[in-house]
């Protein structure tokens, strides 16, 4: 009970202290510089990602339909006709 009562605080007081120390300000400034960077970057959300692959699967599934129609229709046109 006295060790976790002494961790706790121990914990406690390595927080104050780094809550006061530059490693604060360092954190801060590499998490603003990281999103600066991040921000120049041409990235979409997650949402904006489905969206697209769900149009790209609906293309894909359109293309495949019109294959098939024009594979048929080149059957069709190969075949002679009867006058």
């Amino acid at each position: 009970m006295i060790k976790q009562n002494l961790a706790q605080e121990v914990a406690g007081k390595v927080s104050e202290i780094l809550a006061f120390s530059p490693a604060k300000d360092i954190e801060k400034n590499l998490k603003a510089s990281l999103a600066a960077w991040l921000s120049k970057l041409d990235l979409v959300t997650r949402e904006e990602f489905d969206v697209q692959a769900q149009v790209l699967a609906r293309t894909r599934e359109k293309l495949q339909e019109l294959e098939t129609r024009l594979a048929a229709l080149e059957t069709a046109s190969d075949t002679p006709r009867p006058q």
